[in-house]
């Protein structure tokens, strides 16, 4: 089992976008001196929940001014948001910056809110989608694309500058819906993939259907929300609290306001206790260790630690070890 790190960054209002921005890069270092698979950064918009992150690109490519041999990786690239000629020129920036380093995954979006950046992309997001990756893939490799110039010409072009992996790998995001395995089946394309809308025992069904799908080869990343400690007990007191507010946040995104404060603070105390005891990667070694051995029984290739809910930047460093310290065992 492979282990990265996952930035989302609970709410950019309760700790200060510096200190994300220190968790971010600490944290990638940390990761690159201690055998850590990758880094991913996600693509939010317009809301302090995941705030500090509205590209990417740009995070990837102060990650790789300070990293050597990591993985750096889109955790996601909402597509349909994007011409893929500037997704193409912007990540072979940071493909050269990082010496081939790149992979990307690939969401076709889901909240209305994000279109205002490209409101007309949003009625068929879904449809385009597969197109647009098509391009994207094409201009990476050296091939062109067809658009209409300033002047009403239609012209021929190819992004710029080339990278230095010839293919990067490609993920395709899920957010449960088993036709998006098969979609990324059918693509040859890996999974990016979460605990929130399903459990352990859907994963199970998914990645099968995904691996029958695709046939040889592909790789599964499973986000989980992830804090290891001594024991259970310690990491429970840690992150109760920052972890609540975390998911009263997420509801607030998700809901748009519309439940009562008895409602909220229900589903808040079932959210949390679903993650802390089956959907998140949290406590001493022995019961981190078990989970990934579970994952690993049903085909997860590789954890994205989410590791930036909101505990504060110093606690979370500080516990690293003790997650590289899993890590190392479950490699053994």
């Amino acid at each position: 089992m492979d282990l990265s790190l996952f930035y989302f960054t609970a709410d950019a209002g309760e700790q200060s976008t510096a200190d994300a921005y220190r968790l971010l890069l600490e944290g990638a270092k940390f990761a690159d001196d201690n055998g850590f698979d990758a880094v991913w950064t996600p693509e939010r918009h317009f809301h302090p929940f995941g705030g500090p992150y509205p590209n990417p690109s740009v995070t990837s490519a102060a990650i790789a001014a300070v990293t050597k041999r990591i993985g750096i990786r889109a955790g996601s690239v909402v597509l349909p948001l994007h011409d893929p000629l500037r997704v193409a020129e912007e990540w072979a920036v940071v493909d050269q910056l990082s010496h081939g380093r790149v992979g990307l995954a690939f969401a076709s979006g889901w909240h209305a809110v994000d279109f205002a950046l490209a409101p007309q992309a949003f009625e068929h997001r879904r449809r385009d989608f597969v197109r647009q990756l098509d391009e994207v893939r094409t201009l990476w490799r050296g091939g062109t694309v067809r658009r209409v110039d300033g002047r009403g010409a239609e012209v021929e072009l190819a992004a710029y500058p080339r990278p230095v992996r010839p293919d990067p790998p490609v993920w395709i995001t899920s957010a449960g819906d088993p036709a998006t395995f098969d979609l990324a089946g059918e693509l040859g394309a890996n999974v990016l993939t979460h605990l929130l809308n399903q459990d352990v025992d859907d994963l199970a069904a998914k990645i099968q259907r995904y691996r029958s799908v695709r046939g040889a080869g592909g790789r599964v990343t499973l986000m989980l929300h992830t804090f290891a400690g001594p024991d259970d007990a310690s990491v429970r007191e840690v992150v109760r609290d920052p972890m609540r507010r975390y998911l009263r946040r997420s509801l607030d995104l998700s809901a748009g306001g519309d439940l009562d404060e008895d409602d909220v603070d229900f589903l808040v105390d079932r959210a949390f206790e679903r993650y802390f005891t089956r959907a998140g990667l949290f406590g001493g070694p022995a019961t981190c260790l078990a989970l990934l051995d579970r994952l690993t029984a049903i085909g997860v290739d590789e954890v994205a630690c989410l590791v930036d809910f909101g505990v504060d930047t110093a606690t979370t460093l500080d516990a690293l070890p003790h997650l590289a310290a899993v890590r190392e065992r479950s490699s053994r």
